[in-house]
């Protein structure tokens, strides 16, 4: 066949299947669930906790959080999470910061000492973001650089690159912060508002921009990568794309050993709403392990994100299970095994997550290219009878084939094992849930003792304009016993519905992502390292009131020969995106159509062989942005004045400065005397 003649084909096959395919508001079925944030960056040392877990445990890069997730950095640390494509929140030293909720409409967060920043570009789509603070709440629904300090009596909060927000105290006034603005807040019940210009930038706001990224730079990965997609950028550091004659172009990671294969260097986590999830260990391991599909072409590994037709869903991994729930698969070893393999190219995930009617079914949410059943093209939009689906296309691939223990499979860091082809011929396939139960080592990436916030911090009130979500009902529907929240409730108060978020500025490109003040310092031993703060900056300390730790877990004392402050080098995996519902306000799942079990299908060209090259770039008419979920429509912000561009020069009046002005390092009050670490216990 000509390659015009192919072209043709593949062309009047994608327009087939992009017909076919559901417009961008109903290519992310409720059911399915949201795109989590991730953590994408950590510097120094980095706390994260589970509800449920045994203790707090060390924070791992692209470890997908979940409502209820809290995260603390230590003396002269930084955490970065991505919750879009050009969105990120980052947190600096003695900072704790929690993720409440993840709804349809609003990402919210909860900051009780520290200080933080979103810095975006642009939003997800019909999304908002809310930082919740003992002082008030801040609703940020459009593009800008957001810096948010808070001490133990007032939060400062301001507003640069054309942001703008809406501050709703404890009394429930509602106020706006205009561009380019500071305010201080003082106090609860009473809360006391004083607005000033927002103060020059400082070297960790300056970082911040840095890390981002600037306008004018896309990413390679953009021609092939949706833009809704996150983590693309850590493609082009970690690999480069080449055109294959059957699935178009393909990434092709660097560095990997001859006998590597997808999703063999990482763990399985729990996740109170997906489940079982893949957790890598490259600095590259998000996007090409959450969504698009995994080819072997030319005796290389290379990752498909397919045609860019269809808004980007997320799966908890894009592999097929096999064994049977109870029954483990008896292999040469002799012992029950369960085992995965990445999906090929047009295969469909039969999810082990979500309500009764989508798990166990099979689903191509978010592909675009063609729709591939026992290596048959499927052609029309036809039922799929999941227990017929028996072939995978990568199960013939040497070493392909992972597998792990049974009785330690998502307990930890353990060793994986290829199975053999012979082993590979008695594999059956898990049609849903896989009957493995978790325990609490499940829910955390990474073994090892963590730092953890003073109990002072972590059970401080804030003001919050939704109640939290709560996991808990499906963490016990697994097997697994959370402890009760100790944090006392958010004060509620009301406060207009945000607008989401809109795609005014162009994604900025991190080709280099800079490193932290104060990291390289950090690297060469000097451990708690940070830059020294302006010298009219004065700190002024206040006794850490300590006190035990009432989050599920007990206090611990100091671990031998490991002193407080101590560091760990930085963690890349360099720049989640629709949002998290509570199980009570998910609609009732629609089941797809039945048309019977009969399956309209045409063998892909060269009989059983991968299906032919469909183009992955965008024609018009075929990008199908998802519309924002809310019906008022999104206003522009105003242009950013001069003295908002970072590095211009500001006049006069904009060096105005409150009485106590923000700080690189955390009070005393926030930050623990001594290093603290569990104690030893079977």
């Amino acid at each position: 066949m000509g390659w015009r003649q192919l072209a043709t084909t593949a062309l009047a096959l994608l327009v087939a299947v992009a017909g076919r395919a559901p417009g961008a508001a109903a290519a992310i079925p409720r059911e399915a669930g949201p795109t989590p944030p991730r953590l994408s960056f950590t510097d120094g040392e980095v706390s994260f906790w589970r509800p449920g877990a045994e203790d707090w445990a060390p924070a791992k890069v692209n470890t997908p959080l979940a409502a209820g997730d809290s995260l603390y950095t230590g003396d002269g640390a930084n955490l970065e999470l991505q919750v879009g494509a050009s969105a990120f929140v980052r947190a600096g030293a003695g900072t704790e910061l929690g993720l409440e909720s993840l709804e349809s409409d609003l990402q919210q967060f909860k900051l009780t000492a520290g200080h933080a920043a979103v810095d975006a570009r642009r939003l997800p789509q019909g999304q908002a973001i809310e930082v919740d603070t003992p002082n008030g709440a801040f609703t940020i629904d459009r593009p800008g650089y957001y810096r948010i300090d808070v001490d133990q009596d007032r939060t400062t909060f301001s507003t640069r690159r054309g942001g703008q927000a809406t501050l709703t105290p404890a009394n429930g006034e509602a106020t706006d912060v205009d561009p380019d603005k500071q305010v201080v807040l003082e106090g609860s019940d009473t809360p006391q508002l004083t607005t000033n210009a927002a103060p020059d930038p400082d070297e960790w706001d300056r970082w911040n921009l840095d890390r981002s990224g600037h306008e004018g730079e896309p990413s390679p990965s953009a021609r092939y990568v949706s833009p809704e997609v996150t983590g693309a950028e850590d493609l082009d550091r970690n690999g480069d794309w080449r055109e294959t004659p059957r699935y178009g172009h393909v990434w092709v990671p660097h560095d990997v050993p001859p006998d590597w294969a997808p999703y063999s260097t990482g763990r399985w986590i729990f996740d109170p709403y997906y489940g079982w999830t893949w957790v890598d260990d490259a600095p590259w391991g998000w996007a090409p392990y959450h969504y698009g599909r995994w080819v072997y072409a030319d005796s290389f590994w290379g990752w498909a994100p397919g045609p860019v037709v269809v808004a980007p869903v997320y799966a908890p991994a894009l592999v097929s299970f096999f064994g049977a729930p109870g029954v483990g698969v008896s292999v040469s070893v002799g012992f029950p095994f369960v085992s995965w393999v990445a999906l090929g190219f047009g295969e469909p995930v039969i999810p082990w997550w979500g309500p009764v009617g989508f798990s166990g079914r099979c689903w191509w949410g978010g592909w675009g290219g063609p729709r591939i059943v026992n290596n048959v093209v499927i052609q029309h939009n036809t039922y799929v009878n999941v227990r017929n689906v028996t072939v995978f296309q990568n199960t013939h691939v040497h070493n392909a084939v992972i597998a792990v223990n049974r009785d330690h499979f998502g307990r930890g860091h353990v060793e994986h094992v290829r199975l053999a082809a012979a082993d590979v011929k008695r594999l059956r396939p898990i049609h849903g849930n896989l009957g493995v139960k978790p325990t609490p080592a499940s829910l955390v990436a990474k073994e090892g003792h963590a730092l953890r916030p003073p109990q002072a911090v972590h059970a401080r009130p804030v003001v919050a304009t939704r109640p939290p979500q709560d996991h808990s009902q499906h963490l016990r529907a697994a097997g697994l016993n959370p402890p009760a929240s100790a944090t006392p409730p958010p004060r509620l108060v009301h406060a207009p519905r945000p607008q989401g978020g809109g795609r005014q500025a162009s994604p900025g490109g991190r080709a280099t992502p800079p490193s932290p003040p104060g990291a390289e310092h950090r690297r060469l031993g000097q451990a708690g390292a940070r830059p020294a703060p302006p010298p009219e900056r004065a700190r002024s300390e206040r006794p850490n009131p300590g006190g035990p730790h009432e989050h599920g877990a007990p206090h611990a004392p100091a671990a031998a020969g490991q002193p407080h402050g101590g560091t760990r080098a930085p963690e890349h995996a360099a720049p989640p995106a629709a949002p998290r519902h509570a199980e009570h306000a998910r609609p009732a799942p629609s089941p797809p159509p039945h048309h019977g079990e009969h399956q309209h299908a045409q063998p892909p060209p060269q009989g059983a062989l991968p299906p032919p090259h469909v183009s992955h770039g965008t024609h018009p008419g075929a990008q199908m942005p998802r519309p924002a979920p809310h019906e008022k429509p999104h206003h522009t912000p105003p242009a950013a004045p001069p003295s908002a561009r970072w590095g211009a020069p500001r006049p006069p009046q904009a060096s105005i400065r409150p009485a106590r002005p923000e700080r690189f390092r955390a009070p005393a009050w926030a930050r623990p005397n001594e290093r603290r670490a569990r104690p030893p216990h079977a």
